[in-house]
């Protein structure tokens, strides 16, 4: 009869299996490493192999020690597989998955030889949950290297173990700012907060692991104390003078204090809760189960909290709020595999060099990710040498930002800052594989913008425009090579916006439209392809929202209420105050295009006229619907009551019902959405969903504008546009396209 080694091997020979099983010098490798995959992911089939190595290395008397790695390039363990959680139906199956995976993770917590987790690249979600099981933890000290818990942006809680382990790490407070978050952390942080225990260079990371679990197994390496650990008979005699004392002696009073005390602990928890609150307005649940799962593993003790976390974790997995986010990131994820074009061959060319024309707020920025993300030389172009210095003291400010919040070390800020040059002339612009145009949306400055550059640079070098409204086709007429001719339509502030909308028209040549994908991609960015049209997707959609809004104040609606509707609805911000952000300026600027291009269904309400021509342009010069005067506090800046005497009703403002103000600004966005779908604009409903969300702030529970109309109901949709056309005008005239899916009884994402 075989032995079960035997038996083992005898299975992974006939079935590949996800591990590798290796015994030196008295320590079991277990390297994770799952066929056919770019990452590692985890999967109940996942978990029986480790557990049956786990068995392996505890019968094998020669196994002193366990060392857990991968196998991947660049990837310890990536989570949990997302399509698998997408196959349960019930809070009741997904509760049961989550204490599958608490009882290995307790296991493997429990077991009765040292286990060394060797982290190196992605350590997120289920893989940190596994790597907290383990004894030791070391990280490389790559950028590749980032550990986190980042569930919560999919809707759900860390479910294998992470709500309770993590705080009695590092401590309650730190655990909050992570799970809450989702956020992830680079190595040296990590180790700061005791998330790991040692950083390497990734060469000897398998050898430095090796040692660490030998010297575990020999007695030589004493585990550190842990931050979270309780204080023993000192926190349970609860006599708090005494432990005020040990706290103070051990330098942790400030956390560790509120954690122990429960008088201190429910401040922590209720100030968390409110925080949280004041972020999410109760439209995100996933943040708040986390907490709760948290507090009652404090509280209770830990088979209590992870009693609690399998719970909520299976409410969380079928909750529409999940299922959306999980969504949207199947279609970011997808988005990340195309080339832009209808042929998957199409290759895109080297950059290996970038001109920028226009150093303002834009192109500065445009030159920084560039910079920073690409690391390519990129060469601006400005007017005079007071924007040169403009633009090169933005760009430094940029960098320097990242070195203060650590994220870059001075050595390659330098580095990095040096690939950016600035010029008056047209010098350095002729070995340039991609120009990319960032001045003001004037049709005939941006031809004589494109014939300067192509007078300068090779033939087939890229002309890409910056315009956020003109036509790419109107634009390519001035050039002599208008297959090279695009649109990469940033978004402001460009460091920090992740959306890239790229505009293609009939003449782009495929090969330059996977050239401008790729670079989007490299300089971080969400990269949506869109055809040629004014205001192409993000801009058309927005005017009808900003407009039914400006509709709104003229009718009496107060700015404040009108904001905080809108923004109770989902929105970062309320629609008044995106104007002011935008510029009142340019608003007005996009309207005019827009209603020359689309007649009166688009046309601005006249009330608008005043504020431009008072000359309020918005944030940029102080002066617009709110007041910019004073020392930002905490407090939400005031409107300017002046505002109110150039619109309708002046200060005498109405009190609007607000329901009715969320669908009106609503209804435009999502119908003017599915106009483009139907007109060809837009390639998929998806890439609209994502567009609506990274470009514009559409809320990403409700997961995109066709997502929202699937929720509604097409005919319900169609009936509400109907409503407010008979009311108030032809603005709210139902797309054909939404005709046509309700005469079909389809929806816009089919099952």
């Amino acid at each position: 009869m075989a032995t079960p080694e035997q038996q083992v091997e005898a299975r992974e020979a006939k079935n590949p299996e996800a591990f590798r099983y290796e015994v030196d010098g008295g320590v079991a490798v277990i390297t994770f490493d799952e066929p056919g995959e770019p990452v590692n992911t985890l999967s109940p089939e996942v978990g029986e192999q480790f557990e049956r190595l786990l068995d392996r290395a505890q019968r094998d008397d020669g196994v002193k020690a366990v060392v857990f790695i991968s196998g991947k390039k660049d990837c310890f363990v990536a989570g949990a597989k997302i399509d698998f959680l997408q196959s349960i139906h019930s809070a009741s199956e997904a509760a049961s998955v989550s204490r599958s995976a608490q009882a290995g993770f307790n296991r493997l917590d429990a077991f009765p030889k040292p286990v060394v987790a060797a982290i190196h690249g992605a350590c997120l979600g289920g893989g940190l949950e596994w790597a907290l099981a383990c004894d030791f933890r070391i990280a490389t000290d790559s950028p590749k290297t980032q550990l986190g818990l980042p569930e919560v942006q999919l809707g759900l809680i860390p479910g294998a173990g992470g709500t309770q382990r993590l705080p009695r790490l590092i401590g309650a407070q730190a655990a909050l700012d992570l799970i809450l978050t989702g956020k992830s952390l680079k190595p040296n942080k990590a180790r700061r907060l005791g998330v790991v225990d040692e950083v390497v260079p990734a060469p000897i990371l398998l050898e430095v692991a090796k040692a660490r679990a030998r010297a575990l197994a020999g007695g030589t390496l004493v585990l550190p104390r842990r931050r979270g650990l309780d204080f023993g008979p000192v926190a349970q005699s609860r006599n708090w003078a005494a432990l005020v004392r040990s706290l103070a002696q051990r330098e942790v009073w400030t956390e560790l204090a509120l954690e122990e005390n429960p008088v201190g602990r429910k401040v922590l928890f209720d100030q968390a809760k409110k925080q949280l609150l004041k972020k999410t307005r109760g439209k995100y649940p996933a943040p708040e189960k986390a907490l709760e799962a948290i507090r009652i593993g404090l509280e209770q003790g830990m088979d209590q909290g992870l009693d609690a976390e399998a719970r909520l974790f299976g409410e969380l997995v079928v909750s529409d709020v999940s299922r959306r986010l999980v969504e949207l990131f199947f279609a970011t994820t997808a988005l990340k595999k195309e080339n832009g074009t209808s042929d998957p061959n199409v290759r895109p060319r080297p950059v290996h060099k970038v001109g920028i024309v226009g150093g303002g707020l834009m192109g500065a920025g445009i030159a920084f990710v560039t910079a920073q993300r690409v690391g390519v030389p990129v060469r601006i172009k400005e007017q005079d040498d007071a924007g040169v210095g403009r633009a090169l003291k933005q760009i430094w400010g940029l960098f320097d930002e990242r070195v203060k919040r650590r994220s870059l070390n001075a050595r390659e800020r330098d580095r990095r800052g040096s690939l950016v040059t600035a010029t008056t002339g047209d010098t350095g612009f002729k070995h340039a594989d991609v120009v990319i145009e960032a001045v003001f949306e004037d049709l005939a400055l941006k031809h004589r913008v494109l014939r300067e550059i192509e007078a300068v640079t090779r033939p087939d070098a890229i002309f890409a425009s910056n315009t956020s409204s003109l036509p790419i086709a109107k634009i390519a007429e001035a050039s002599k090579h208008p297959e090279t001719v695009i649109g990469m339509h940033y978004f402001s502030p460009v460091q920090k916006m992740p959306l890239l909308e790229i505009v293609t028209h009939p003449k782009t040549a495929d090969w330059v439209i996977a050239t401008c994908v790729e670079l989007g991609r490299r300089q971080g960015k969400t990269v949506i392809v869109v055809n040629d049209g004014p205001g192409f997707y993000t801009t058309r959609i927005l005017a009808p929202y900003l407009n039914e809004a400006a509709y709104l104040l003229a009718e009496g609606a107060d700015i404040v209420d009108l904001d905080k509707a809108l923004v109770d609805f989902g929105f970062p911000v309320g629609p008044i105050t995106l104007l002011d952000e935008v510029g009142i300026d340019v608003g007005e600027k996009v309207a005019k295009i827009l209603h020359e291009a689309f007649g009166e269904r688009l046309a601005p309400p006249p009330a608008l006229e005043r504020v431009s021509a008072d000359g309020r342009l918005g944030r940029k010069n102080h002066r617009g619907f709110y007041l910019y005067e004073q020392r930002r506090t905490k407090k939400a800046r005031p409107v300017d009551p002046t505002v109110y005497d150039l619109l309708p009703h002046g200060r005498d403002r109405k009190k609007l019902d607000r329901a009715e103000m969320v669908e009106r600004c609503t209804l435009q966005f999502v119908n003017e959405a599915i106009r483009c779908l139907g007109e060809g604009i837009l390639r998929s409903p998806r890439d609209g969903d994502v567009g609506a969300i990274f470009g514009l702030g559409f809320p990403p529970f409700l997961g995109g504008p066709f997502r929202y109309a699937d929720a509604i109901g097409p005919a319900r949709l169609l009936a509400r546009l109907e409503h407010y056309q008979q009311k108030l005008g032809r603005r709210f005239e139902p797309a054909p396209a939404l005709r046509e899916y309700v005469q079909r009884g389809a929806r816009f994402h089919q099952a």
